[in-house]
Order: C-alpha cells, then structure tokens, then sequence
C-alpha cells in the first residue's frame, strides 16, 4: 500500500527529487559520496555568527582519539549549556559536520554551545566502537566544560536517527557506569530496536529515503551479527534495555511515516511508565530525514521548533 497519499503536500517533491539513499554492501560507497557532497554544501553556506572549533577527546577503553567540532555563537557568555550532538547515517556515514546549518541554528536559537562528535562507522568499526566515541566525548566535554567556558551541569544530548540511537545508548551507559550526569536527552526519529528489521504491521511506514532493506544491512553492520537474536546486546540496540529508571528527561521527537515511529512511540511509552519526564512529537505526513530536506517547510520548521523549545526549557 503506497504512502503517498499520506505525504505532507509540501514535501511531495522531495521526494521525486531524492536522491536513492538505499544502501547494500555495493551502494555504501555511493551513499557516502552522496552525503560527503550534502555536507560540503552545507559548509560552503555557514553561518558566520557562529564559530566552529575543532577538538580532541582522549579515547574510551584504549579506543582512539575522538575528533569533536564545537560550534558556539559569537558573544556566548561563560557557563553556557551545551548540546552534544551526535549526527546520524545508519551507523553507516557522516561526520561531525553532517548537519551543519542545524547545528549552527540550534546553538543560535537554543542560545547554547554544540559539540559535534565524529563516532568511528560501522561495518569497519562494529559495536561498541561508535558508543565508546560517544562516552568519550561526553568524558572530555564534562572535564574540559570550565575551559571551554561551558557549564558541566548542563549538558543535554541530542541525536537523530542511528544517533539518536547512540544517544540513548549513551544515556543508559553514563548511568549505568555513574559517567557524567546528562541533564536531558533529544531523540531525533531515533533508531533503537535491531527487533524490528522484519517486514512489521505498519503499512505506511518505510516506504521513503530509509527502507527496511537498508535498515537491515545497517543493523548487520553496527552489530556484526544477525539483528534479532537474544544475543545482541542491550546498549547496541536502547529499545532492548529492561531498566530505563533514572535516564534523564526526554524528547522525542518522529515521524508519521518513518521506519522507526512503533520502536519510538514504544520506547517513549516506556521511559513514561519507568518515571522519566517524557515529551512526544510526531510529524504529521512526514517521513525519515525530512527536516534536512525540507528545512522551510511548514511541517519542518514546526518539528525543529518543538525540540528547540524542549532544549530551551532543560537549560532554563
């Protein structure tokens, strides 16, 4: 059953003019080209009122050193929050500067710094490798934060997609190893349950940009196994920890026709039920990806506004 009726008008000829984003052990190289350009375009139009600065966390666990950008707008006073920004790619591609322009209106608009990570990708680099990049900038972000004229206490993740991911990963590895304290987490049609590569009951959903053939091979290339069996670990796949008590107030924020609104819905639900302040937002007619498409669509600019403001309110 074809989706398109459903489409939010204004985001119909998106769609006809995307490029393929499937991806299959042939297509990688292509689709990390393709997303490598959109990322240069995105620099080649920087805003100016923020500066980007390029840093360097020590590893986790013997890992590597962990390339971080941090954006913060001219005139930010000391002791500011920050947003630790984990882009998304299906594990797959990206790099700090994948998103950019969002990163730079959100530190505008929020009034708050943004540290970028570049997470090692998978299939070279399989689970934990990404997640511990993660924890390791989240380390050096709370240690360094007085230096870098941040506030330690306030310090929020945020993610979108395959890093939404890992930002509920995260969540769930600070706490759990008593890590620095997150004082909220923004989940950006995240991915969270390898459970769900199968054909699903929704018959709407991943029909557009992320289909459930590419989130598969995304899965077998973050997990180094098959996805679904009872041996994949819980901070692979968030949507699989049992105990979500004591993670930090949430946002998540979806999409109608996305791949991962069920997972989504479903891990909110359940954040709700273990006691964590949870929001919801769920873009109607909107499908995966659809605020980097379509950023002055009416439907985008009210999806980024509900987490700005979400944002706004941690730091208060």
């Amino acid at each position: 059953m074809s989706s398109l009726h459903l489409v939010d008008p204004e985001l119909r000829p998106i769609l006809e003019a995307a490029p393929d984003m499937g991806v299959s052990p042939e297509k990688l190289p292509g689709a990390r080209a393709v997303i490598a350009a959109m990322t240069q375009m995105g620099l080649e139009v920087a805003d100016p009122r923020v500066t980007a600065t390029e840093c360097f966390a020590p590893g986790h666990n013997g890992g590597p050193d962990v390339r971080v950008v941090l954006y913060k707008p001219q005139g930010l006073a000391a002791g500011a929050p920050v947003v630790l920004q984990i882009h998304g790619g299906g594990f797959l591609f990206g790099t700090a500067e994948l998103g950019d322009p969002r990163n730079r209106a959100m530190a505008l608009a929020v009034g708050c710094a943004v540290a970028s990570v570049e997470y090692r990708l998978a299939p070279e680099t399989e689970f934990p490798g990404g997640l511990d990049d993660c924890y390791a900038a989240l380390v050096w972000l709370h240690a360094n934060a007085a230096e870098l004229g941040l506030d330690p206490a306030r310090i929020a993740i945020r993610g979108e997609s395959a890093g939404g991911g890992l930002a509920a990963g995260l969540a769930v590895m600070a706490r759990d190893l008593g890590g620095p304290a997150i004082c909220f987490q923004l989940l950006v049609y995240p991915m969270l349950d390898d459970r769900t590569v199968g054909a699903g009951d929704n018959p709407f959903t991943g029909q557009f940009i992320w289909d459930r053939a590419s989130n598969l091979f995304a899965w077998q290339s973050w997990l180094g196994m098959q996805p679904g069996s009872d041996s994949v670990p819980p901070l692979a796949a968030p949507g699989r920890t049992t105990d979500l008590a004591g993670l930090p107030p949430t946002c998540i924020a979806t999409a109608a026709l996305d791949l991962f609104i069920d997972e989504d819905l479903e891990y909110a639900r359940r954040l709700i039920r273990s006691g964590v302040p949870t929001e919801v937002h769920v873009a109607p007619g909107a499908f995966h990806g659809f605020d980097a498409m379509a950023p002055e669509a009416a439907v985008t600019r009210r999806f980024i506004a509900c987490g700005d403001e979400a944002l706004r309110r941690a730091f208060a």
